[in-house]
């Protein structure tokens, strides 16, 4: 049996009297642990509180590849309290020691008899437990911004991907270009055309450049077609390189009866220069265009960043529900495939106070719980509109819904319907302390099979 004087060094304990020290002794069970080995597992029965009377234990949590540390305890500490007195029936996180540990175990009764019996133990316990509480609540909220933080990273390193790769490829295409300008404009030169005919291409060039900003598009096969007539067209006039002229060429309406007509112009021993050029000029401003489309993709996608992280702002300040949502759903983007249909009803609301940022991270959580119940199909609605003194918005999804003997856990932190590795169990409970605590509105759902909603009210101003 331990020693009470061992017992008495600890110091939630050093206020018993000796009869106490040897109770709780008699009832506790002696653990001896190497480093390394594992006290408990996750989702092991939570029926034990722990007296860690020498050593360091570290309490971990799987999240899919990576493993995430919760909390360290070291010597002389009492742990494992907080998840009998706030009910939870198993544990969020396996429990290894770090160093070599002298643990003493006491069941869920002798706990519950040890504080109906030693009030000074109970004090300290409640004071404890009400630190490692705000302790929790900080590091969830570290957790769920970092996770936000991830799903923006994954976002934006999708939606910026395609524009990014269009305007490297774009860039590299017009080097080629002006590396091969010189060339044509010199072979250009070196046809004898008077001014008229000098006049005349300069026309053509800006009749081309006016077809190709007007340019509807064409069917693919159509297309293939046109581009098959125009090579034979250009290979019967003795133009070379047909093939390579004729895509350009064909994209902005040009075809052999469009050419006849510059033949009557010019020199037809001029035509192939003549093509080349145009169709250089045409390919460079179709780069253009493309790398402004590009930089405007990239541009949008900065601001949309900026809008979801209120970033250079003030904390608490005036915000517009409807800019949130749509920024959150831009940086979600990339997880709408085809198959998942949004809709949205906005109403008439008014700019609110509010933490704009976690805001987001609330809007965030919520459709991303909609999008796992619909299994990345189905449909998702966003509706929202004005209550008297609050702002009301509704996220709903078709899904198979929420169990009903699990509706009245989802709100807990750690508690998870994902399987195990996929879900933090954090996304929710910080979606209710954001709401409920921080905004000082309010959060509810209905759920059943094909329609579940979640709803939020929030006042148009904080009142403390």
């Amino acid at each position: 049996m331990l020693d009470i004087e061992v017992l008495r060094q600890v110091e939630l304990f050093a206020s018993l009297n000796d009869e106490q020290l040897r109770w709780l002794c008699e009832q506790g069970k002696e653990v001896w642990l190497q480093a390394g080995e594992i006290h408990r597992a996750f989702g092991d029965p939570a029926d034990q509180v722990f007296i860690l009377i020498d050593g360091e234990v570290q309490i971990t949590q799987q999240i899919g590849n990576e493993k995430i540390v919760l909390v360290n305890y070291g010597s002389k500490t009492l742990f494992g309290e907080l998840l009998l007195l706030t009910g939870e029936s198993k544990l969020p996180g396996t429990g290894t020691a770090v160093q070599p540990c002298h643990i003493l175990e006491l069941e869920k009764d002798i706990f519950w008899q040890m504080l109906a019996t030693m009030p000074s133990v109970t004090t300290s316990i409640l004071q404890t437990t009400a630190q490692r509480l705000q302790e929790l609540q900080s590091m969830s909220q570290q957790r769920e911004k970092l996770a936000a933080l991830g799903t923006m990273s994954a976002g934006l390193s999708h939606e910026m991907n395609n524009p990014m790769a269009a305007v490297r490829r774009g860039v590299g295409e017009l080097q080629k270009l002006f590396q091969n300008l010189p060339s044509l404009v010199i072979q250009l030169s070196q046809q004898q055309l008077n001014k008229e005919q000098i006049g005349y291409l300069a026309s053509l060039q800006k009749d081309v450049i006016a077809r190709q900003q007007k340019s509807a598009q064409i069917a693919p096969l159509t297309r293939c077609d046109q581009e098959d007539e125009l090579i034979d067209w250009l290979e019967d006039h003795g133009v070379k390189n047909g093939w390579k002229l004729a895509p350009t060429l064909v994209s902005v309406g040009l075809n052999g009866e469009d050419i006849d007509k510059i033949i009557q112009q010019v020199p037809n021993q001029s035509l192939g220069d003549i093509l080349s050029w145009l169709e250089a000029t045409l390919t460079g401003l179709g780069l253009l265009s493309e790398l402004e489309a590009g930089s405007a993709r990239v541009s949008e996608l900065v601001k949309a960043l900026q809008d979801y992280s209120y970033m250079d702002r003030a904390p608490l300040q005036e915000v517009n529900v409807h800019d949130g949502l749509e920024s959150t759903l831009k940086m979600m983007q990339h997880k709408f495939k085809d198959s998942v249909i949004i809709t949205k009803e906005y109403g008439n609301l008014p700019r609110i106070s509010a933490y704009g940022s976690e805001l987001n991270q609330v809007w965030t959580h919520l459709i991303e719980n909609a999008l796992d119940a619909i299994c990345h199909q189905g449909q998702i609605s966003i509706r929202t509109k004005c209550e008297n003194e609050q702002v009301l918005i509704e996220i709903i999804d078709n899904g198979n819904g929420i169990s009903p003997e699990i509706q009245s856990r989802i709100f807990e932190p750690f508690f998870t319907t994902k399987s195990v590795g996929q879900g933090k169990g954090l996304g929710l409970d910080f979606v209710y302390r954001t709401v409920v605590g921080k905004h000082k509105g309010d959060i509810r759902f209905t759920s059943c099979s094909g329609n579940t909603c979640f709803q939020v009210r929030l006042p148009v101003e904080i009142k403390e």
